[in-house]
């Protein structure tokens, strides 16, 4: 499985902002993808996560109502993970991370469990 992110860039505090990440692979419409952040100096956090396994959607409660993940079949064994992020804050300023989960396993929360990880795509705002 591999993955590619997408979408940051520069944005002003109260903006919107899409990520996308592309999940290739065999197995890349069988896997739970998450998205994770990393701001400077902290550790790496979870942020939401999308089954394929039991179609469920998982969101960290710091992010609740501000975020929503969505995936689309591309074809060619290719899933499009995409996470929308309104209100955008001063402090959602990191680098964003997709990664995926093996095959067969629904949500979590827990970085560990994600085994596969794409390169990030930076997030900056501007107060």
């Amino acid at each position: 499985v591999q993955l590619q992110a997408s979408g940051g860039g520069l944005v002003q505090a109260g903006d919107s902002l899409r990520l996308s990440c592309v999940v290739s692979g065999r197995a890349s419409t069988r896997t739970t993808v998450g998205w994770f952040r990393q701001a400077p100096g902290e550790e790496r956090e979870f942020v939401a996560s999308s089954s394929w396994v039991d179609g469920r959607t998982e969101y960290a409660d710091s992010m609740k109502g501000r975020v929503t993940i969505s995936r689309d079949n591309a074809g060619n064994m290719k899933e499009l993970v995409d996470l929308q992020i309104d209100t955008l804050k001063p402090e959602d300023a990191a680098v964003y991370y997709c990664a995926a989960r093996r095959p067969g396993y629904s949500t979590s929360t827990d970085i560990s469990v994600y085994r596969y990880w794409g390169p990030g795509t930076l997030v900056t705002v501007s107060s």
